[in-house]
């Protein structure tokens, strides 16, 4: 168990940790000669079964809320320290709301000092406490007197003996989920090198894992852990670490980094989050500068409030923060708001998505996301969020907002878990089969307002069904429903299996004619008008052949009265992909040259893949989408 001190400057936090622990957190040089706590010091006692009972000092001058901000972060069980003979003061206020905003829900109070007052004052303080406590988290929590210099103060062992219990009785922290550590100290030792010190949010490291350092994605090799100030294999979930790093220098991590498996955190600028503002601040407006305290990091972000323009002092309600450079959380992490001056607390909250968007973030669609990660967070499962995700989530946005691999989350029975070319995507089997009919709808459709048209092509299907639909997640759906015979291709035509398009028996005949003349231009076939002067027939019947052709796949109209041999255009695609190389796109001018052709052909020829969705436009070159190597 983890637990850490809050309360006003100079009401004796250091001395009840040293009089608790037999250790003296305050370890510089300038604490020494003034007296009082200006960074988090740590101290350690061992449990009766073998655990080891960890505490957390931090300061309590207004100046240094940052730093106390810092240390209340991962802890289990708090102290609010008040001295009997000042009673609750503006730092015990304040660092009573940290905690309350935290969600640190356990707790005791100690009133310190507790001989220099008589009983009278003593229960004028308690009473005072109660009151302060009867709105928060913290409510009906014990209170303990005690004299912190007296070493057989009876107020002094009954604290022990309920913080080693419990910490016997503490629920350990599950485990399994991805490991993240939040940097709090950095330093180094000769012959070991950067070792960063934090306590364990979520999963476990262990000595030769290789882990990230987030926010900048550098990695580290962990050489050694300490944890709970011993010496271990491994650090787990709940446990503060100091973890010895090789392959990373001490200036390249900070206060405020984390440690993390890389699945858990993408770097963003943008955080949407659930804020609880406190009674006794000022309205929040529109792009409100405010020191955001996520973590063990403190930076300096604007406020838009996403369900109104303001936000009125008490009240709750969805922002978006929006910082100046990329951050890092996790969904259901807890933070805290001060002011832009970093002079009084506003207010808190949690993290509901780590990676927003800077558009549409006010839609009816993203609501509904918001609305459905909040139902997550509160326990009430996966549900909601598959449901309200038309095209279903990527199993790594999935692992972010649960902060667990994709072998342990929790799944509900009717989640369609497919694999794509990159990456699984999990969906709710109602969205599935709602793709399937808007698909089949759309082919419809089409078939009624163009029946001599072989069916619709790839890109300008998925335009109409999923426009926004991720490309690897559309090609699966797409071969699923060909190898469920709900869909046929042909060619670069989708169309439903029952659609033909007929020859007669004239067009048949002129077709057979027409296929080794078109053939035979190899990668530069007649156009219409001079097929009908060779073959002594009508232009508008070759024009109307060719068309129906095309429409069975037997070949392809690159541009209007310009038909391609099925067998050529697949050589050209190969040509592109070949081209494309590693780069994965090519130009104009490299075409050309390759099948040499003038400009305006190799044009022609590269819009019409760009059309049915074997390549796409990206300004001056034309990008293979993924996937479709084989399209043709």
């Amino acid at each position: 168990m983890i637990v850490g001190t809050a309360g006003h400057i100079d009401h004796g936090k250091t001395t009840l940790v040293r009089a608790l622990t037999g250790v003296d957190t305050d370890r510089l040089k300038e604490e020494k000669a003034r007296g009082i706590s200006i960074e988090l010091g740590y101290a350690y006692v061992p449990l009766a079964n073998g655990e080891m009972l960890g505490f957390v000092d931090v300061p309590g001058h207004e100046r240094l809320i940052h730093t106390m901000t810092a240390g209340a972060t991962g802890i289990d069980f708090a102290l609010l320290v008040i001295a009997a003979d000042d009673g609750v003061m503006p730092q015990t206020r304040e660092h009573l709301s940290i905690l309350d905003l935290l969600a640190v829900s356990r707790g005791a109070v100690v009133l310190t000092k507790a001989d220099r007052v008589d009983a009278n004052s003593l229960d004028a303080v308690r009473d005072e406490v109660a009151s302060l406590l009867a709105t928060s988290a913290l409510q009906g929590i014990p209170s303990f007197a005690v004299n912190a210099l007296d070493e057989n103060d009876g107020g002094l062992a009954a604290l022990r003996d309920h913080l080693h219990a419990a910490a016997m009785h503490l629920p350990a922290r599950a485990d399994e989920g991805l490991f993240r550590l939040a940097v709090d100290r950095v330093f180094s030792l000769p012959g070991h090198g950067t070792i960063a010190t934090g306590t364990v949010h979520a999963g476990t490291v262990r000595v030769g894992d290789t882990i990230h350092v987030m926010p900048a994605g550098l990695t580290a090799r962990v050489r050694g852990i300490h944890a709970n100030h011993r010496e271990s294999d491994a650090g787990r979930a709940g446990q503060r670490c100091a973890i010895n790093l090789a392959g990373i220098e001490r200036t390249q991590l900070a206060r405020g980094d984390w440690l993390a498996d890389p699945r858990v955190f993408v770097p963003a600028a943008r955080v949407d989050a659930r804020l609880r503002v406190l009674h006794d601040t000022a309205t929040l407006r529109m792009w409100s500068p405010v020191h955001v305290h996520l973590g063990t990091t403190d930076r300096l972000a604007h406020l838009v409030p996403l369900d109104a323009e303001t936000i009125e002092p008490g009240t709750s309600a969805r922002v978006q923060l929006v910082f100046d450079a990329p951050v890092c959380a996790a969904a259901g992490d807890r933070f805290i708001v001060r002011d832009a001056q970093a002079q009084r607390t506003l207010g808190g909250g949690r993290v509901l998505d780590a990676n927003a968007p800077a558009r549409k973030r006010r839609s009816a669609a993203r609501v509904a996301h918001l609305d459905a990660v909040e139902k997550v967070l509160d326990g009430e499962g996966l549900g909601a969020l598959l449901h309200s995700a038309p095209y279903g989530l990527a199993i790594t946005d999935l692992e972010r907002i649960c902060a667990a691999p994709a072998s342990s989350l929790p799944l509900p029975a009717d989640a369609r878990m497919l694999e794509t070319r990159h990456g699984a995507y999990v969906l709710a089997e109602a969205r599935w089969q709602a793709l399937h009919d808007a698909v089949l709808a759309a082919l419809h459709v089409c078939h009624e307002q163009s029946p001599d048209d072989a069916g619709i092509d790839n890109a300008r299907l998925r335009r109409i069904v999923a426009p926004t639909m991720p490309d690897a997640l559309w090609r699966v759906l797409i071969d699923a429903l060909i190898a469920e015979a709900r869909i046929a291709r042909s060619g670069a035509w989708l169309h439903l299996p029952g659609h033909r398009v007929a020859l007669s028996a004239e067009e048949a005949q002129l077709a057979q004619r027409l296929a080794p003349a078109i053939a035979a231009g190899g990668y530069d076939p007649p156009w219409v008008r001079d097929l009908a002067k060779t073959l002594s027939a009508p232009e508008s019947r070759v024009r109307q052949t060719l068309r129906k052709l095309s429409a069975q796949g037997a070949v392809h109209q690159v541009v209007p009265d310009l038909f391609y041999d099925v067998v050529r255009v697949r050589e050209l695609a190969a040509l592109v992909a070949q081209l494309a190389g590693g780069h994965g796109e090519i130009e104009a001018g490299a075409f050309r040259d390759r099948i040499g052709l003038g400009r305006k052909r190799t044009i022609q020829i590269l819009e019409f893949f760009d059309r049915v969705g074997y390549t796409r436009r990206v300004r001056q070159a034309h990008r293979l989408r993924d996937g479709y190597d084989d399209f043709f």
